[in-house]
C-alpha cells in the first residue's frame, strides 16, 4: 500500500481488526520512510447484475431505487425500517446468487411484490396496482380478492 503522505511504495501493517459486524477489515499502517500512520479499510466488492428495463435499456442496479419503491408502497404503513432492510437484503441476495450479468426488471418487481405481500397487504396492493398498470377497477378487485384469500 502506497503511503498517502510521502508516496513511499511499501508500508507495514501494524494492527488488523474486523470492524462493524465483520463487514470490513480495518488496518492500521505505518510508513517506514516518513514514520506516519494511517488507516485503510478492506470491503468486499460485489457486483450486481445489470437491470434490463422493459424497453431494452440496461442500467446499473441501484439499491436506492429499490428502497424508494418500498418506501412509496409502505408510506404511512406500520412496517419497521428493519423489516424493509431485511426484505431488501433477501432481494439483493437473490440477485447476487443468480450468477448472471443481466436480470429483467420484471423479475425484481416480482420479488418486491412477494416481499411486500409478506410485510403488508395494503402496501402489496398499492405496489401491484402501479406495477401491473391496472386499466380498470376489475383488475384491482381481482387483486384485492386474491389478497383476502
Amino acid at each position: 500500500m502506497k503511503c498517502p503522505f510521502c508516496g513511499h511504495a511499501d508500508t507495514q501493517v501494524v494492527e488488523t481488526r474486523v470492524a462493524e459486524e465483520g463487514l470490513f477489515i480495518r488496518r492500521r499502517r505505518r510508513c517506514p520512510a516518513c514514520d506516519k500512520r494511517f488507516t485503510t479499510y478492506e470491503r468486499p466488492e460485489v457486483s450486481f447484475p445489470q437491470v434490463v428495463k422493459k424497453d431494452g435499456r440496461r442500467i446499473d442496479y441501484d439499491s436506492a431505487k429499490l428502497r424508494a419503491s418500498f418506501a412509496l408502497a409502505l408510506r404511512k404503513r406500520p412496517v419497521s425500517t428493519e423489516q424493509v432492510d431485511a426484505a431488501m437484503e433477501r432481494i439483493e441476495e437473490k440477485l447476487l446468487n443468480l450468477g448472471v450479468r443481466e436480470v429483467p426488471s420484471q423479475q425484481i418487481g416480482e420479488w418486491v411484490m412477494r416481499e411486500l405481500k409478506k410485510l403488508d397487504q395494503v402496501a402489496y396492493v398499492r405496489f401491484a396496482s402501479v406495477y401491473r398498470s391496472f386499466e380498470d377497477i376489475n383488475e384491482f378487485k381481482t387483486l384485492v380478492d386474491e389478497v383476502r384469500r
